[in-house]
Formats: structure tokens, C-alpha cells, sequence
């Protein structure tokens, strides 16, 4: 029997590159199908003010990788909306982040979210002067998870409700 406390939420964000190649749904199932269960979905528009809690505030991304990688990923996340998502289970971050593959397409293992659906280098993004089309953003860690959940979701919009497939995967 698994101990409630390894039940985790963690925060998926299907990226504008994902939503206009149409393959949103592929994506989703591959999550679901591990037995992670979704518990909050939206589509929104953000804006440049929600990015910026989002990568820079939680993500620390100016302070880890600079001001010019910070302002390509937030010119790639406002090429169109995206889809938010608060997934649950057993190790949700590590096993999401395991699907999920390496955050450079060109260095993701193939089986991979992004082993398989893309294979932009840093290198290109960077000779395009451009951010990185990766399809999806998920949490990095319990702590991150929290607080990015707590950005993009209300208590009101996550929902509780049994599968029958948590009989098997938890």
C-alpha cells in the first residue's frame, strides 16, 4: 500500500508550440497513462506580468541564466495561449520530469516527451536569437510545484475525484 505522502501535485504548462502543432492531447495521454490524474486544466492567455512571476520570481531564470534568455523564453510563451494543467500521484514531479526529458529537445532521450516531438539545439534557438520550442513546462521540484500552483490555479479550480485506476497506481 502506498503512503499518502508520496501523493504529489505538480504543474504542467502545455506551451504555444504544443497547442499549435496540435498535438496537446498526445502529450496528455502519456501522462495519464503512468496513472497521474488531472486535477485542474484551463487555457489562458497570460500576460507578460504572469510570466514573469512564473520564470523569474519561482524560476529564477534572470538569476540563473541572464536577462537576454529570460526575455527569448517570455517572447516564445506569448506566441499564443497555453494550457495549465495540475497533475497528481505517486512522485508526480520526479515522474513527470522523467517524461518530460531534458529541457534542450536535442539533448531529450529518445521516448521522451521531447526525445520525440522536437530537437531544437540551444545552439540554434541561440543562432535564431530566439527561445526554445520545448512543448512543455513542468515543475522542478515539491517546493517550486507548490508555488507554481498556487500562481496559476485558485483553490477553487482543482478538483478531487477517484479513477478507477488508482486502485493500481497508488
Amino acid at each position: 500500500m502506498t503512503s499518502k505522502k508520496n501523493i504529489e501535485r505538480t504543474l504542467i504548462i502545455f506551451k504555444p508550440d504544443a497547442l499549435q502543432r496540435g498535438i496537446v492531447g498526445e502529450i496528455l495521454a502519456r501522462f495519464e497513462r503512468v496513472g497521474l490524474r488531472i486535477v485542474g486544466m484551463k487555457m489562458i492567455s497570460p500576460t507578460r506580468e504572469q510570466y514573469h512571476v512564473h520564470y523569474e520570481e519561482i524560476g529564477k531564470v534572470i538569476s540563473r541564466r541572464g536577462e537576454e534568455t529570460f526575455n527569448r523564453v517570455i517572447e516564445t510563451m506569448l506566441q499564443g495561449p497555453v494550457i495549465t494543467a495540475v497533475l497528481e500521484g505517486v512522485e508526480a514531479i520526479e515522474v513527470t520530469r522523467k517524461l518530460v526529458g531534458s529541457t534542450e529537445p536535442k539533448s531529450a532521450a529518445v521516448g521522451t516527451i521531447r526525445g520525440d516531438y522536437c530537437h531544437i539545439s540551444y545552439g540554434r534557438a541561440d543562432a535564431e536569437g530566439k527561445g526554445t520550442p520545448n512543448l512543455v513546462h513542468a515543475s522542478s521540484d515539491p517546493s517550486d510545484a507548490e508555488k507554481e500552483i498556487q500562481h496559476w490555479f485558485s483553490d477553487s479550480e482543482l478538483c478531487d475525484y477517484q479513477t478507477v485506476h488508482e486502485k493500481f497506481t497508488r
